[in-house]
């Protein structure tokens, strides 16, 4: 089986090898961030219960309870990061590298 010769083309481009360093870097540096986030929640609950369970003023309210909110927050505004920088730098790029395979 013959591979395209379009595939090789871009893959020895230099614009695709510096896409694709840029886009696994920063896709690791979310997923590590995103990690240590979630683990570093799970963590609280196994090892400091107690201060999860700290009230925050007069209600049933504890400081878990936003803490937990966060970590789904910081979810959804690194996912809308990557999508943001995937839709702006990562396709404009792409475009750019199909031009040069196709020419």
């Amino acid at each position: 089986m013959q591979e395209d010769p379009r595939v090789e083309r871009i893959q020895r481009n230099p614009k695709y090898q510096q896409l694709k360093r840029t886009r696994d870097r920063y896709g690791w540096t979310l997923a590590i961030l995103m990690l240590v986030v979630y683990y570093g929640y799970i963590g609280l609950i196994a090892f400091d219960k107690p201060f999860l369970a700290t009230p925050l003023g007069k209600g049933v309210m504890t400081l878990g309870i936003p803490i937990g909110m966060a970590v789904i927050v910081f979810t959804i505004l690194i996912t809308a990061l990557y999508v943001r920088r995937a839709n702006s730098e990562f396709d404009a790029a792409t475009r750019d590298i199909l031009k040069d395979a196709t020419e």
